[in-house]
C-alpha cells in the first residue's frame, strides 16, 4: 500500500536508501536550482524515479510542512529477525541492538531512531503489538534516518531478547529505579539496550530478561527523562565506550 513522506530530508533519505520510493512530487513553483531541492532531483534521476511537478495545494493536503517535496512510497520494509541476528553475528563484539518495549509516541520513536542511526546500531527490534510502527511521522521525525536502519518487528520481545543473549550480547534495560547508574556498567562489548514505554517503563518480564537495569541519575525535581532522550544518552555512552576501547 502506498504512503506519502513529506519533507526534504525524509524524501532524500528514502531515495538514498533505494528501496521504496515510487515517485517524487515537487511544488511546481520551485526552481530546479533551489538549494536543497537540487540534491533530491539529482538523487531521483540517478535512481530512475519519476519526478512530477504538482500544485502546492496538493502537497499541503499530504502534510502542511512539506517543504515543497512529497514522495509516494511503499510501506516500510521491515527486516526479518533472522536477518537481524545474522547482522549481529557478523558485527561480533561491536554488535549494538536497540530494543523498544511498547513505545507508542511516533515522535519519540523517530527521535530515538535518529540517534540509533547516528551511532550505527546493528539493528532495532520492536514488538508487533501495542507499539507504534515505522510510519511517515516516524520517518519525518527521524529526518529520514530510519530508512537506513535494519528494524525488525517481533511477536514476542522477551523471546527475541533471549535469542540475542544466546548470541552473546549483554542486555541493559533503562529504568528510573534501576540499581546501577548507566555509566557504571561496562558497555564496550556486544550489547542490547532496552528502552521501556513512555508511561510504564519496562514490563516485568522484559526487565527480568535484562542482565543489568540502569538508571540515569537526576539532580533536579524531574523524576525521569523523555524516553527518546534517555535512550539517546545511553546509546551515546555505548558509542563513547567503544571509541575509548578502540583508541586505547
Amino acid at each position: 500500500m502506498a504512503e506519502y513522506l513529506a519533507g526534504r530530508n525524509a524524501v532524500l533519505e528514502a531515495i538514498r536508501a533505494g528501496q521504496r520510493v515510487r515517485r517524487v512530487l515537487v511544488d511546481s513553483s520551485l526552481r530546479d536550482d533551489d538549494s536543497g531541492l537540487r540534491d533530491i532531483l539529482k538523487a531521483a534521476t540517478a535512481a530512475h524515479i519519476t519526478v512530477e511537478r504538482t500544485p502546492r495545494s496538493r502537497l499541503t493536503a499530504v502534510h502542511p510542512r512539506h517543504q515543497g517535496v512529497v514522495a509516494e512510497v511503499e510501506s516500510f520494509a521491515y527486516a526479518s529477525f533472522a536477518g537481524l541476528r545474522e547482522r549481529v553475528r557478523a558485527a561480533d563484539s561491536s554488535a549494538l541492538v536497540l530494543a523498544l518495549d511498547e513505545i507508542q509516541d511516533p515522535q519519540n520513536l523517530g527521535s530515538i531512531l535518529r540517534t540509533a542511526a547516528a551511532v550505527a546500531v546493528t539493528g532495532v527490534i520492536l514488538p508487533e503489538r501495542r507499539a507504534v510502527g515505522v510510519n511517515p511521522t516516524v520517518i519525518r521525525t527521524s529526518a529520514g534516518a530510519a530508512e537506513h536502519l535494519a528494524i525488525s518487528l517481533v511477536p514476542n520481545l522477551v523471546r527475541a531478547i533471549g535469542d540475542l543473549k544466546a548470541d552473546g550480547l549483554w542486555v541493559v534495560g533503562l529504568d528510573a529505579e534501576g540499581p546501577n547508574a548507566y555509566d557504571e556498567i561496562d558497555l564496550s562489548g556486544p550489547v542490547v539496550v532496552v528502552l521501556g514505554s513512555e508511561g510504564h517503563g519496562l514490563r516485568r518480564l522484559v526487565r527480568e530478561t535484562c542482565d543489568f537495569v540502569a538508571r540515569l541519575p537526576m539532580a533536579g525535581p524531574t523524576e525521569s527523562l523523555n524516553a527518546a532522550v534517555a535512550g539517546s544518552i545511553v546509546l551515546y555512552q555505548v558509542f563513547r565506550s567503544r571509541s575509548r576501547s578502540a583508541s586505547g
